[in-house]
């Protein structure tokens, strides 16, 4: 799969997607990376520990959190993507649900589309990705956590995503999935659908693991966001170990060296 100017060799190693993040109160990192120069360290920073995808997102998306205008989200991103794409050699995602907010990265040179709304909040985003070609990553989500069957109906809300994409003309080598860890799901399910994601990587499309200091971490051990590290690098492993192409993560280093590390004992 080529995202930007890259080639990504699927099904022979979990690539690295580091977050960032321009908002002033994401979950972990709010307000860290709203300036410009604060944004380019860590930009550089996550490169030169190996990420291979840069994510920017305007918006928190934790639970409880405010939708901001379009309009806002636009001034806090196109200019962290005009820099990065001006500035540096890597892939850069957008992460949004909103076609206005999508059409403004990809002309500032955004490479890809990440919606945690898997283009069933505005349908529009599956046209602007197919006009732009370029890849994009659908993500299971829920209003609610009614579900008769967990993991089937999971794999069936995500084949109404794929539905919506391929309508609108996004070929079937453009679509990553990822299973919404946090989103639209109890703690339990959330547990289950890790345990279970060897389902999700056979639906035939690349796999992005979201977990990245999430509450199911944090109440599986009791620790607050700045201290979920070895939870999430327990969760990457196991993402690696089910078949997972990307991982998205804060702490690159880290999560680099445990899947170099998961990697030579699965190819040895």
């Amino acid at each position: 799969m080529r995202i930007g100017n890259r080639e990504f060799e699927l099904g022979k190693h979990t690539y690295v997607m580091g977050i960032l993040n321009v908002t002033p109160d994401s979950f972990s990192d709010g307000g860290k990376y709203n300036e410009r120069k604060a944004a380019k360290v860590q930009i550089q920073k996550m490169i030169e520990e190996g990420a291979d995808i840069i994510d920017v997102g305007g918006e928190s998306t934790r639970p409880g959190h405010e939708q901001i205008s379009e309009e806002e989200e636009i001034k806090r991103i196109v200019p962290v993507i005009q820099m990065i794409k001006s500035e540096f050699d890597v892939p850069v995602s957008v992460d949004t649900y909103k076609s206005e907010v999508a059409e403004a990265a990809l002309l500032a040179g955004a490479d890809m589309l990440n919606d945690i709304w898997g283009f069933l909040y505005d349908e529009r985003m599956a046209e602007l990705a197919a006009k732009h070609d370029v890849p994009v990553c659908l993500m299971h989500n829920r209003n609610n956590t009614d579900y008769t069957d967990f993991v089937e109906d999971v794999l069936k809300d995500m084949e109404q995503c794929i539905a919506v994409a391929q309508k609108h003309g996004v070929k079937r080598d453009k679509i990553i999935l990822d299973p919404g860890i946090g989103f639209g799901k109890t703690y339990e399910q959330n547990l289950l659908m890790m345990k279970h994601l060897e389902r999700f990587c056979q639906m035939g499309y690349p796999v992005l693991l979201g977990t990245s200091r999430k509450s199911m971490i944090g109440l599986t051990l009791d620790l607050p966001a700045t201290e979920r590290v070895e939870g999430t690098l327990a969760t990457s492993v196991v993402g690696a170990i089910k078949g997972c192409d990307f991982v998205r993560v804060h702490d690159i280093k880290e999560n680099v060296r445990a899947l170099r590390m998961t990697e030579a004992i699965l190819h040895v």
